[in-house]
């Protein structure tokens, strides 16, 4: 081969290798491009978290007779937020009371074992759904029964109601959200909850 030949063949090859080395650049450039673009759309579609939101819940707690309309009530207050999926509320409140176990043989030895009564409210797992607030939510309801011509040193009765559920809530609205009918009368036990946002 010829010197001039060879010098030929040689540039020849430089060019190309310049040539792909190039392409390779444009490619990669364009990979990392499409791979950046990519990662900017999944960012720019990613939902924005909703702002928390605070709501006052009215919780009362309701007897009502025969024909329908309250006879007594009781109400209850707490918060809850949106925006906390640990954000609790819990009411308490009540007494204890004693009820007789035993006796000894002497008749005044006596064991008492303690019942606890009155109302206990768990609100959690707030969330917004449209114009309603939804909320898991429970309740006991515990109370000495008032039992007439009942015999004297008698063991109490006591009365017991439980609700659960997840329940929805028109804001603003008073809602009744349980209800259990009352076994010894023709009353019944309810729980009306209202909900309103707080600014």
């Amino acid at each position: 081969m010829k010197a001039d030949d060879k010098e030929n063949s040689m540039r020849k090859s430089t060019l190309m290798f310049g040539l792909l080395a190039l392409s390779l650049v444009s490619i990669t450039s364009a990979v990392a491009q499409d791979s950046a673009a990519a990662s900017t759309g999944q960012e720019a579609q990613k939902p924005a978290e909703a702002p928390a939101h605070f709501y006052h819940l009215d919780i009362v707690l309701e007897q009502v007779g025969a024909d329908g309309k309250p006879t007594n009530s009781r109400t209850y207050t707490t918060t809850v937020s949106t925006g906390h999926s640990d954000h609790n509320a819990a009411i308490r409140t009540g007494s204890r009371i004693p009820i007789l176990t035993g006796s000894g043989k002497d008749g005044e030895t006596t064991q008492w074992q303690y019942q606890d009564i009155g109302v206990n409210i768990d609100a959690q797992f707030a969330r917004e759904v449209g114009s309603k607030l939804s909320l898991y939510l429970s309740a006991e309801v515990s109370s000495v029964a008032d039992i007439k011509d009942a015999p004297e040193n008698s063991q109490p009765t006591l009365n017991q109601n439980k609700w659960q559920g997840q329940v929805l809530v028109p804001v603003g609205k008073a809602t009744v959200v349980f209800s259990s009918d009352d076994l010894r009368s023709k009353g019944a036990m309810q729980l009306v909850v209202t909900a309103t946002l707080l600014q």
